[in-house]
């Protein structure tokens, strides 16, 4: 059984779907590996790497899409909307795809793909249990999107973020709050707080106030009604608009007394909530950094525009997008594992096995021999 890897296609993504350090085991499961010709070259894995470890390197993207039983991807057609239609011409009926497709937010691919009579995985769907945390997509990549929004805080921020003793006086600590405790956030606190800066965090769930002290921050509690802000899975719930407007007028003082302001809170398949209103930003120091994470989703400040920095009232608020490619050889690293481990329970002795009894395979069948699953089937 063949499996391909092409290179990514979306604008400026630097991932690719499997590292060298990988192909050890997908042979053990019996399968062959083909690679498009500079396919990791971006992340820093050049063909030849892939080659000492036995895959096969062929120059035409068709090629892969012919041979291939099973087509691994960073971003599949929805979460690369636009460039990604042209690979639907390469597919075949029968062929199974697994990556991370958006099939919440773009049920327009999801029925392109479909139609195409495949078969489609979607990572993002991973479940949240103990025996799924291996090929969590969503953690994996949410961990160095937190990282890299400290460090782009820092080069924003016309200050340094530790405190210093020097012969020239005390230098003060920076101040960094991160709304949303999730797995982003936490990162963005230990990062943080790695970085010297007094760091607070807060989150609908108050459960999560433990794990922001274990990390060095501290949790800030507002006096809200958060009894069902968390899903079965985890993840933070859609609160209605009235409990957002509370939160809203609740955490003006707080970002007022902030240098930082990191914003990580998404709801699957949903806008983000807009947390951080205008009125917030002209109530800040200036000189001070909004990091908004939540960019692509239309963002949790009400000034973000994704890909961008704005700047009002000597506020900088950065809407980055897709933070992960911009650390490709971890990124790649981390999320090629993800799917190292996904696909040892796809494959049994050399042979694909679409088991939908199994809970993980269930949760992320998008779509089987080009029809479209339900997640609660």
């Amino acid at each position: 059984m063949m499996v391909g890897i092409v290179k990514e296609t979306f604008p400026r993504e630097k991932r690719v779907a499997l590292v060298p350090a990988n192909v050890p085991q997908y042979q053990k499961l019996g399968l062959e590996i083909l690679l498009e010709k500079g396919a990791g070259s971006d992340a820093g894995y050049p063909d030849s790497a892939y080659e000492t470890k036995g895959v096969k390197i062929v120059r035409n993207r068709a090629d892969v899409f012919s041979s291939a039983d099973v087509m691994l991807f960073v971003r599949g057609l929805g979460a690369n909307p636009d460039a990604g239609k042209s690979d639907l011409e390469l597919m075949k009926k029968g062929q199974v795809l697994v990556g991370m497709f958006e099939p919440l937010s773009e049920p327009d691919s999801i029925k392109m793909l479909a139609e195409k009579g495949v078969s489609v995985f979607s990572m993002e769907l991973t479940p949240r249990i103990s025996r799924a945390q291996s090929m969590d997509t969503l953690s994996s990549m949410a961990t160095i999107a937190g990282y890299r929004a400290v460090l782009l805080a820092a080069e924003a921020l016309p200050r340094m973020f530790p405190m210093m003793m020097t012969a020239a006086g005390t230098i003060a600590p920076a101040h960094v709050f991160v709304v949303g405790a999730g797995v982003a956030g936490l990162q963005a606190v230990a990062s943080a707080k790695r970085m010297g800066a007094v760091v607070h965090a807060y989150d609908v769930r108050p459960a999560v106030k433990e794990q922001v002290e274990s990390l060095g921050g501290k949790f800030v509690e507002l006096e809200l009604d958060t009894g069902d802000a968390e899903t079965k899975g985890g993840y933070a719930k859609e609160m209605g608009e009235e409990f957002l407007k509370k939160q809203r007028e609740m955490m003006t003082r707080v970002v007022a007394e902030n240098d930082v302001v990191i914003t990580t809170a998404a709801i699957p398949g949903k806008n983000a909530p807009i947390l951080v209103t205008a009125e917030m930003v002209r109530g800040m120091k200036p000189g001070s950094v909004i990091v908004d994470l939540a960019a692509e989703r239309g963002g949790n400040c009400e000034l973000t525009r994704a890909g961008e920095t704005v700047i009002e009232n000597d506020v900088k608020i950065l809407g980055p997008a897709n933070l992960p490619s911009d650390v490709p050889y971890h990124a790649s690293q981390m999320y090629s594992k993800n799917l190292t481990n996904f696909m040892s329970i796809l494959v049994k002795e050399g042979e694909l096995q679409l088991d939908s009894d199994d809970e993980i395979i269930r949760a992320t069948m998008i779509i089987r021999d080009g029809k479209v699953i339900s997640r609660e089937n």
